[in-house]
């Protein structure tokens, strides 16, 4: 008789360890979610900077030289008037989305680049909160809605026009 109670009493604990590794296994999918949240908010916040960071370069490539550049990497070694080149950018960064320098480059008027925008088609977890030159980030689809553009032009004033089809927009 003392075999049978052994037999159901070894059931009892192994039916609790496959409770438990289970739990184990819910918990760790929890906090592998909550992980990648919080990787991919990293990941915007730091595409938010590199964006302006691209359109600071661009803005001020635009007044040292009239025009815009034809090129990402002439942001990194413009030549200038003097005797070392200019450097408006340090580098050409990656995109942290897609992590590669993948941008989609948005042609300015007469040629040359206006701006970048993320090359990922992600939905943004952000939809709130971006700075007064990020119009139009808060309706953005995915990221590559993001656009971060130097228009040297001034603001249209309110009702005179879209944002959508001036200044910031594609």
């Amino acid at each position: 008789m003392r075999r049978g109670r052994r037999g159901r009493a070894g059931g009892f604990t192994y039916l609790g360890l496959l409770v438990l590794v289970t739990l184990i296994g819910v918990l760790l999918a929890a906090a592998g979610e909550v992980a990648s949240t919080s990787a991919q908010r990293e990941r915007e916040t730091e595409l938010l900077f590199i964006g302006h960071q691209f359109r600071d370069a661009i803005a001020s490539f635009y007044r040292h030289t009239g025009h815009y550049p034809f090129t990402l990497e002439e942001l990194v070694t413009a030549p200038t008037q003097g005797p070392a080149p200019a450097h408006f950018l340090r580098r050409v960064y990656r995109d942290p989305m897609t992590r590669e320098a993948n941008w989609i480059i948005l042609p300015g008027p007469g040629g040359g680049v206006m701006g970048v925008a993320s090359a990922s088609q992600r939905a943004p977890l952000k939809r709130a909160g971006f700075d007064d030159v990020d119009p139009m980030f808060d309706q953005a689809q995915t990221y590559s809605d993001w656009n971060f553009v130097f228009d040297p032009r001034p603001p249209l004033p309110a009702g005179q026009g879209s944002p959508a089809t001036y200044g910031a927009g594609r």
